[in-house]
């Protein structure tokens, strides 16, 4: 093979790899949540139920409970009044319900701590925490302090926001 061909080759890899890496991005960008649930319905969770990503991220919850429907919805006042568990620049979500294997996407374009909950298990701890970014953000905002609506148990049910950065994912059974 001549030279000249060797380097048309190689432009045309690299130019091919340079229209081909925001595809590549796109796909990285999406992360899965499962919702759910022992057989008989006594146990229910979000899996993981603490998750980090970067800015940009779109996050699909899956149902995949067989015996139950399950809601993520994003703690915040156009969500049933409740107090504000996400960024004040971001938008609340609510998927409505979702029966086993329906899904829901949402963007999260801000960074900072977002709490949230499916709607009919809540009281059975049925939350979760993802972690838009880092805290070198300037933008970036921590859990809200606030605690005025939601339960003790409930609260404890968060993962930390530190041990969500350490292992990028946090399942219930690790915080078991």
């Amino acid at each position: 093979m001549t030279l000249a061909r060797r380097r048309v080759l190689q432009l045309g890899g690299g130019a091919f790899a340079t229209l081909l890496r925001p595809a590549l991005l796109q796909a990285a960008a999406l992360q899965e949540v499962e919702m759910r649930g022992t057989a008989r319905g006594e146990h229910v969770w979000f899996h993981p139920h603490g998750l980090a990503v970067a800015v940009g991220t779109r996050v699909r919850f899956i149902n995949r409970d067989p015996g139950n429907s399950h809601t993520a919805t994003a703690y915040h006042p156009e969500n049933f009044d409740r107090a504000r568990r996400i960024p004040k620049a971001a938008a609340a979500w609510d998927s409505d319900f979702l029966l086993p294997d329906e899904s829901f996407e949402v963007l999260l374009s801000e960074p900072g701590v977002y709490d949230y909950y499916c709607l009919p298990h809540e009281m059975a701890a049925m939350v979760g925490r993802i972690v838009v970014g880092t805290p070198s953000d300037p933008r970036w905002q921590g859990p809200s302090p606030d605690t005025n609506d939601i339960s003790q148990a409930v609260l404890e049910a968060f993962p930390p926001v530190d041990v969500i950065l350490k292992h990028r994912q946090v399942t219930r059974e690790d915080a078991m």
